[in-house]
């Protein structure tokens, strides 16, 4: 957790790069929030330090990118040993995500993409020879997302009224 409380200004910080970081500067967020640059490149180095942002990266569309299937793996783990396998997991060519389930008996799940089957089978294999029991695959369609809304100012402004 953050030693500091994520106030109202954070959190304009945080939807505007999730909105989109690479094409938004500093002064764009300081005219957004009405603090000074420095202000907003202060909190930001903050935010980073605590751990709150953990990084930057691009959002990539993979069919276009030449790998069509985006299939998700819902595993099974030992509790004990599931959040000590994620960084095995995502060593896994192909394996483009790993998410901790804290509900259910299926307590990870996997993203995957590739060109084929042939890509995918060998991921199902890999996490079979982990010791992980492989309970269902999902074939996905599309994935799109969006900046998380309660970090908006205008949006909570209107939950409100």
């Amino acid at each position: 957790m953050t030693d500091e409380v994520i106030d109202d200004v954070d959190r304009a910080i945080l939807y505007a790069l999730q909105e989109d970081a690479r094409n938004t500067s500093s002064g764009d967020i300081a005219e957004r929030t009405g603090i000074s640059d420095s202000a907003v490149r202060k909190r930001l180095q903050r935010l980073e330090s605590d751990g709150v942002i953990k990084g930057y990266s691009a959002s990539l569309d993979y069919q276009k990118s030449g790998y069509p299937l985006r299939m998700l793996l819902y595993c099974t783990a030992a509790i004990p040993e599931r959040g000590r396998l994620i960084p095995d997991i995502l060593e896994i060519d192909g394996v483009v995500a790993v998410q901790e389930l804290v509900t259910g008996e299926q307590n990870l799940l996997v993203t995957a993409v590739g060109e084929s089957d042939d890509d995918i089978t060998p991921v199902a294999q890999e996490l079979l020879d982990m010791g992980l029991t492989v309970a269902d695959e999902v074939l996905v369609r599309s994935h799109e997302t969006t900046p998380f809304g309660r970090f908006d100012a205008e949006t909570r402004a209107g939950d409100d009224a």
